[in-house]
């Protein structure tokens, strides 16, 4: 029976950091990342990155690193008064004290609330870990999976503050 309860006092605890853990990965990294997507800050989208990102993309089949990849967003966003939005949900979430691995679905709206909305969803996987007590992606893979993945995909994925399913 001792060995019962140690063992649910064990789960209990884990269970607790995981969320604290969780919820500190949405205020660092996600609340972040969204903000720079819809205000188009490529700062803040860099700052949310760690200095040794490996960004892989599954639909052009490439790989680059920091740099290369926020200098495409400088290009994009500078001048650019385009309205967007991008929001997350998840199929999984695994965190450690200072390392996370999460995968889920992502949906960019170009245009929201206007007669010329679109939105695109892609899968993502991302190796997290932290920077001075910080949560940045280390690694970022993402794909649409020839254009597989869709709104149902979405709604499928648990949401970012459902962090009873893991």
């Amino acid at each position: 029976m001792k060995l019962l309860r140690l063992s649910f006092l064990l789960f209990s605890i884990s269970l607790f950091s995981q969320n604290t853990e969780l919820k500190a990965i949405n205020s660092q990294l996600w609340t972040n990342f969204t903000k720079a997507y819809e205000l188009l800050d490529y700062n803040l989208f860099a700052s949310i990155h760690a200095n040794d990102l490996v960004r892989v993309s599954g639909n052009s089949k490439t790989i680059s690193n920091k740099t290369t990849y926020i200098d495409k967003y400088i290009k994009w966003w500078t001048d650019n008064d385009r309205k967007q939005t991008i929001s997350f949900r998840f199929l999984e979430r695994i965190v450690s004290n200072n390392k996370a691995s999460e995968r889920g679905i992502y949906k960019l709206t170009i245009g929201p609330n206007t007669q010329n909305e679109k939105s695109y969803y892609g899968k993502f996987h991302v190796i997290l870990t932290k920077e001075n007590s910080i949560w940045k992606i280390l690694v970022d893979y993402d794909s649409s999976e020839n254009d597989t993945i869709d709104e149902t995909s979405y709604l499928n994925a648990f949401a970012i503050d459902d962090f009873e399913k893991f």
